[in-house]
């Protein structure tokens, strides 16, 4: 396993995060595993050294938290790096279970605190833009949590690059803590965070952990195969997104032709190219297969020239943005 600093933090990461929106519940979405087979998962990632893991509140409606929490319990607390978030609706009766007001902010992070069985969480995030609570607000309760010693860094998730620069100037000048993280849409097939968002990251000594590296599975195999997994079936957001738009198709071949070349899968090549971006510093991973798992902690080792970068890259071309609500 490669690690890295997470943004200008001193925080020593993974170059993968294991994302855990795959464990919990399968009432809640068919593909997702119980927690015995989320665990074995957990388990074989710090096998292979990875120590970042990354959940939400809203995953599994907690359950993603509670397997997390569990599985890692037998672990030294001071060894992995546990991020989580907040913002989407937790409870239909209760408007208040939602969004990043200073009421929402702190009845969630004790919710996701008592779950997770920790007394502190690494990074917390906000999931979404909160358009109704005034940035200033939740800035400060933010800044709370961290004087509190509830959490150690923060960091957001989608929103627009003015948004996240205001959220940024704002701690700022208040004195505030600052986000040192951002977890954004990025991969192979939808690439519209290179124009704005990830040269303000860049500037600001931002880590970078995108989400859906793998378009939700649309760059783990030929566009023609999607459809015949369980995921691919039901997943309704792999439609909404623009993946199949543009030179989606395109930069689908190319991937399924450079891993025929170089005897790797699909998937390694797409996660390849993230890692070879300056600006990436942890790529989160989704997997429901232990094979998976080992086949992307794999693609650390795959080493892409210039010209794969840009075989890869040609095809693409600008798409609707997508990711921010």
């Amino acid at each position: 396993m490669e690690y890295t600093t997470l943004g200008s933090t001193g925080m020593e990461v993974s170059r993968l995060c294991l994302g855990c929106m795959s464990f919990g519940d399968p009432d809640w979405r068919e593909w997702v595993l119980e927690e015995e087979e989320g665990r074995e998962i957990i388990d074989r990632a710090i096998d292979l050294g990875i120590n970042f893991f990354d959940t939400a509140n809203m995953y599994s409606r907690g359950e993603s938290e509670r397997v997390l929490g569990n599985a890692l319990e037998g672990y030294d607390s001071d060894w992995p790096v546990v991020a989580t978030k907040a913002y989407m609706r937790m409870d239909d009766d209760n408007p208040n279970a939602q969004g990043l007001s200073r009421k929402a902010i702190e009845q969630e992070l004790e919710n996701s605190l008592d779950r997770l069985g920790m007394e502190t969480i690494d990074l917390y995030q906000t999931h979404r833009w909160d358009y109704d609570a005034p940035i200033e607000e939740t800035m400060k309760a933010l800044d709370d949590a961290v004087r509190r010693g509830k959490v150690r860094y923060l960091g957001g998730s989608s929103m627009w690059a003015h948004q996240f620069a205001d959220a940024l100037h704002t701690s700022d000048s208040l004195g505030l803590e600052r986000f040192v993280s951002m977890q954004n849409h990025y991969n192979l097939v939808y690439r519209e965070e290179e124009r704005e968002m990830l040269p303000l990251c860049e500037k600001e000594g931002i880590g970078v952990m995108p989400w859906s590296p793998l378009a939700r599975g649309y760059l783990a195999r030929p566009a023609t195969e999607i459809d015949a997994t369980s995921r691919g079936e039901s997943e309704e957001q792999m439609y909404k997104h623009p993946y199949r738009e543009g030179g989606g198709p395109e930069v689908n071949e190319h991937v399924e032709e450079l891993a025929e070349e170089k005897g790797v899968t699909m998937a390694q090549i797409s996660l390849a190219w993230l890692l070879h971006k300056d600006w990436v510093d942890a790529p989160i991973v989704g997997t429901t297969s232990i094979e998976h798992l080992e086949q992307a902690v794999e693609a650390l080792e795959i080493d892409l020239s210039e010209s794969d970068m840009e075989y890869l890259e040609d095809p693409y071309e600008p798409v609707r943005v997508s990711g921010h609500d």
